[in-house]
């Protein structure tokens, strides 16, 4: 019969890592060195979920739980918080936030909760700093369309925002004027401006559309990476070195015929 961990026995097993006669990877450790994995094991999570494998959510959720245990745990031996520390103060956070289910607030609606905790949210930050925004919660080493899309929707829950998509779609197309006319300029510096402007409003528009931009980017380049390996793999199969232009998109035509019967 195997053993039952809990959480409290994740705790002591990263203890005991980071002991005196523990691993000595683990004790070396700090963390700056270990930020990286981190990131990994977050992204890993949100591949679990594009997959819908529960067995793999599972186990990357895990990895994740480790990383938060770890952190706490090293923060610890420095003294300034524990695992302790971490859970309550997230506790005591989601029931401060929610006070239309632990207190008497009066939000009915998803869109009434969310202006409710940005107001809290921005009240918390304002006693522990004196002067807050609310954009100051958005992490800037985010993958940035996702920055943008997040900042975007922070900014509408307070009402400073497009009253209809129609509005999006024309801010959309002038922008994209504006690109092109720094393109046909040659002005490299307004073309710089004009295309992180005109990613920004494609954002918006995503966001409008409930779309994430960063998880349609990330499957349009999956999609892409598809289509140009099997491109490669018929050139290989035609012993082709350095195949012209045409026999190329000739190739990624029938990967585009193969994808859509799902073959590809």
């Amino acid at each position: 019969m195997s053993e039952h961990y809990d959480f409290h026995r994740l705790v002591e097993i990263v203890r005991q890592l980071r002991g005196d006669d523990g691993c000595p990877w683990d004790k070396a450790q700090d963390h700056q060195s270990v930020k990286p994995y981190l990131v990994e094991e977050t992204f890993e999570v949100i591949e679990a979920l594009e997959k819908e494998s529960d067995s793999d959510l599972c186990e990357e959720l895990g990895d994740v739980l480790l990383h938060v245990v770890f952190h706490a745990q090293m923060a610890e031996e420095r003294g300034v918080f524990s695992i302790d520390d971490v859970t309550r103060g997230i506790a005591d956070k989601i029931v401060s936030r929610h006070p239309h289910v632990f207190g008497d607030g009066k939000a009915k609606t998803s869109t009434e909760v969310l202006q409710e905790w940005e107001r809290i949210k921005l009240k918390e930050k304002k006693k522990k700093k004196g002067k807050a925004s609310l954009l100051d919660g958005v992490p800037m080493s985010m993958p940035a369309l996702l920055i943008a899309q997040r900042v975007q929707e922070k900014a509408a829950r307070i009402g400073f925002d497009w009253p209809e998509m129609r509005e999006v779609w024309g801010k959309v197309r002038e922008e994209f004027a504006e690109l092109d006319e720094a393109i046909q300029a040659n002005d490299e510096n307004n073309t710089y401006k004009e295309f992180g402007d005109l990613l920004f409003a494609l954002t918006n528009l995503a966001r409008f559309l409930e779309i994430s931009s960063e998880m349609a980017l990330r499957d349009a380049i999956d999609k892409f990476r598809r289509r140009f390996k099997h491109v490669e793999t018929r050139a290989r199969e035609k012993e082709l070195d350095n195949p012209p232009l045409e026999v190329l998109d000739k190739f990624w035509d029938e990967a585009k015929i193969l994808e859509a019967k799902g073959e590809l």
